[in-house]
């Protein structure tokens, strides 16, 4: 298997703190396309995390329903924040019916540059290291106002009267669900080559 990041240096020191996850899933018959959708946009939200360092989806070659995503972080520690997530778990209640989960591997240091070869083949999509912070954070503008704009017009304007921390959860619990399901993985998926 390949990944399309960075190899690593010969500061060894560095490659050592990284950490690979290899996750095994079974997908259910007929929803091949929705699990690329998924798992896309489930990679489009860890590039928005601190420490990722890349990760894609590769298919088994003996098994059609079998697929593996591979990601990396920078260490144990971003890796964690990421996997415990209130992100990551909303879009993983998003894939239920989708795929299931029956084995991860976390892999720390230089083993986690390589994985069992006779089980992960073809690589059929990898994407790389993050883009730059300040394309992320322009990404994040560009859903992220059009979006509140909508959102104080729409409804926020029809509170008067309402303390302004009632509002301001209002706005957040309409914003987050539709920034992470909706607006981010439609943007970063139309910004995909300046993003790269």
């Amino acid at each position: 298997m390949a990944i399309d990041d960075d190899p690593p240096s010969a500061d060894t020191s560095e490659a050592s703190t990284q950490v690979t996850a290899s996750v095994a899933r079974r997908i259910a018959p007929g929803r091949e396309h929705d699990f690329v959708s998924w798992t896309d946009a489930g990679i489009a939200l860890a590039r928005t995390f601190p420490g990722f360092l890349g990760g894609g989806w590769l298919r088994n070659s003996r098994i059609d329903n079998e697929y593996y995503v591979v990601y990396r972080f920078a260490d144990e520690q971003t890796m964690d924040d990421w996997v415990s997530s209130p992100v990551r778990k909303a879009w993983l209640s998003r894939g239920e019916g989708v795929a299931v989960d029956y084995a991860t591997h976390r892999l720390s240091g230089i083993e986690g540059w390589f994985e069992p070869q006779q089980h992960l083949t073809q690589a059929v999509r990898v994407h790389g290291a993050p883009p730059p912070r300040w394309k992320q954070a322009i990404t994040i503008w560009l859903g992220f106002f059009p979006l509140s704009v909508l959102i104080n017009v729409l409804v926020i304007g029809h509170l008067d009267g309402v303390p302004v921390v009632v509002t301001t959860l209002v706005a957040t619990l309409i914003n987050t669900p539709l920034m992470v399901y909706l607006v981010l993985p439609w943007l970063t998926a139309r910004l995909k080559r300046w993003l790269h």
